[in-house]
């Protein structure tokens, strides 16, 4: 099995990354010394790489790194690559929701359409990379429903469930379809 060390300081995050990595490869928490990285690219590529390559910079192993997006059809693809920060810095989940649901206000839920992408990137300490890509398209729904998971996960309706939000499943039916589970398994399936 081989040993990553997970760039990502978000504990819901690891514990997500973990389980979806698991049998596959080690996880190794990012050193706490190792400051936060400043992700200030404009893709979702350029910013899990920006995290992984400093991780495996500081650490001289292999780092594994993730960026999410939430694309929502009827604000012209906002938030996107700002997702974490969409209500501003230093913000909670609930404060994103907010705006989110705030700025939909009045859409009919036909036109809520969205997707959530997720690249996950490995890179090494020759330089060498791996990057992949999970997508799951949705719905946002008008009210927050459900009390699991994190970030957006109250008010995303995946397409490929069965109508709750993926705050309302467990997280073994969200890892099956979600952005995150979908591109970790892709990134498993490459790195075997």
């Amino acid at each position: 099995m081989i040993e990553l060390v997970c760039a990502s300081a978000n504990p819901d995050k690891v514990v997500e990354i973990a389980a979806l990595l698991d049998g596959v490869a080690l996880l190794l928490p990012r050193p706490s010394e190792v400051p936060d990285v400043v992700e200030d690219a404009d893709t979702l590529v350029g910013n899990a790489r920006l995290k992984a390559a400093a991780i495996c910079a500081a650490t001289g192993r292999a780092a594994v790194a993730d960026d999410t997006g939430l694309e929502v059809d009827a604000l012209g693809g906002a938030p996107g690559v700002f997702a974490a920060r969409y209500a501003g810095e230093g913000v909670t989940y609930a404060d994103n929701r907010a705006k989110l649901l705030a700025e939909l206000a009045g859409v009919a839920e036909p036109d809520r359409t969205a997707r959530f992408t997720t690249v996950a990137m490995v890179v090494r300490p020759d330089g060498s990379e791996t990057v992949v890509e999970g997508v799951c398209e949705g719905l946002i729904a008008p009210v927050e429903r459900g009390a699991r998971g994190f970030g957006y996960d109250a008010v995303f309706i995946p397409v490929d469930g069965d109508g709750r939000t993926f705050a309302e499943m467990s997280d073994a039916e969200k890892n099956a379809i979600s952005h995150r589970g979908r591109a970790f398994v892709a990134l498993a399936a490459a790195l075997r």
